[in-house]
């Protein structure tokens, strides 16, 4: 290789790493949450130390989740009581460290999907954003559907966001791919031609592209999350997890700055404090702070003095949410920074089940590969079935999914008509 050749590491090496130098222990979890209320539908998830074997120890992780609900908050109390245990439905048993934070994508998108047609079934038309934080060690994985954000503050300063922006008005991608679809983009007509108000997918009228719920408004608002999974330094960063009723009043910068310094559960509050004094309370304003910190270091968030983004990172984390990536084609960066291990936006199911994967065997042969229901050898449908590339799969080749998730992809994909009953929304 020559030397000016640019290594690549995957995520197994750095975790390999970690445990052979055994220097290295789990970060301190340190978080506070605060909330103002002004519809009462956002809900958050907080479950700091939640435990899985490994062997014959026990490891722990931790788990955030921010729930913004629109046309009542049915959505949103399903999803905060529901996802966790999907997503963990959907990895499998027995896997080492390693293995689990590798497999996390994969089942996150197989969890969203689950939940959603779960809740769909029940008849209930509220629908919810999504953003899903899992950390495990110094691993930091980010799950979203909607417009409720996650940033990071790195040890050094440094801004990423680990999220991606599902509105129409801001999202040129996701308007694309909704009228391929077949689904129409626009503003509200108030009639003789006057158009007002953000963009908006119909039938339906809901300015996000992606949420969990929402059956009256058509397949083409799909709950496939975009997925980022980064390793910060043994520095630790700071998380806020907010619904946008901050970030439509802060900036991910002064929400940061404005609570340097404080605890997370001094922190939390005083972000939405600045938020609601910046624009009024006009939706519902809710924050989670998670300090990832060094063993006996106290919470606090990044120094005072900030280091400009490195343009390789800057570019690396402030791409457009549908550019992917895998474990192993990224640049290597020294591990004393914020490294990106993964990050997927595409709404297809079979580009997000893909089998060029870490975890090979991660989907058995007749388990559906989202809702986990066991198939009956013969009945089976490859993800990758209709799709215009044929030749490169097999019938035989999984994942498989059964005949009812099957309809739900392919709804989601344009294919099939959902019959669903249009209505406005008022989110």
């Amino acid at each position: 290789m020559a030397a000016s050749s640019e290594q690549t590491v995957p995520l197994s090496v750095l975790l390999k790493r970690e445990l052979a130098h055994e220097k290295i222990e789990n970060p301190e979890i340190v978080h506070g949450q605060a909330g103002q209320s002004k519809k009462g539908e956002d809900l958050t998830l907080v479950k700091a130390e939640c435990q899985r074997m490994v062997g014959d120890g026990v490891s722990t992780y931790s788990v955030f989740g921010m729930f913004d609900g629109h046309n009542g908050s049915a959505a949103a109390i399903y999803t905060k009581e529901n996802l966790l245990n999907n997503v963990l439905s959907a990895i499998p048993p027995d896997l080492n460290r390693n293995e689990w934070v590798a497999a996390l994508p994969r089942a996150l998108v197989a969890g969203f999907v689950k939940t959603d047609k779960d809740f769909q079934e029940k008849g209930q038309k509220s629908g919810t954003t999504v953003t899903f934080v899992i950390i495990e060690g110094w691993v930091v994985t980010v799950a979203s559907v909607g417009d409720s954000r996650c940033v990071l503050e790195s040890s050094d300063g440094e801004i990423y966001y680990l999220s991606a922006d599902h509105r129409l008005d801001t999202n040129e991608e996701e308007r694309v791919r909704i009228t391929s679809s077949g689904g129409e983009v626009g503003r509200l007509n108030t009639g003789g031609g006057a158009e007002v108000g953000p963009l908006r997918c119909w039938p339906g009228g809901l300015c996000l592209s992606r949420s969990i719920g929402d059956m009256d408004v058509g397949e083409f608002i799909v709950p496939v999350p975009h997925v980022k999974q980064v390793k910060l330094s043994t520095g630790g960063g700071r998380l806020v997890i907010c619904s946008d009723g901050v970030w439509d009043s802060l900036p991910a910068e002064v929400a940061l700055d404005c609570c340097r310094g404080m605890s997370p559960d001094a922190a939390a509050p005083h972000i939405v404090k600045e938020a609601v004094q910046a624009k009024g309370l006009r939706d519902d304003t809710t924050c989670i702070v998670v300090d990832v910190l060094p063993q006996e270091k106290p919470p606090v968030s990044a120094p005072q003095t900030k280091k400009p983004v490195k343009g390789m990172l800057k570019s690396m984390f402030r791409r457009k949410s549908s550019e992917s990536s895998s474990y192993n084609d990224k640049d290597y960066v020294e591990p004393d920074v914020v490294v990106e291990l993964y990050e997927e936006g595409s709404a297809m199911l079979s580009e997000r089940f893909h089998t060029k994967y870490p975890v090979c065997n991660m989907f058995k042969l007749f388990i559906c590969a989202v809702c986990q229901v066991e198939i009956k050898p013969g009945e089976g449908i490859s993800i990758h079935e209709g799709e215009s590339d044929s030749g490169k799969f097999r019938p035989w080749d999984g994942p498989f999914l059964c005949s009812s998730c099957q309809e739900k992809k392919e709804a989601m994909e344009g294919k099939r008509s959902s019959g669903r009953v249009s209505s406005g929304s008022d989110d």
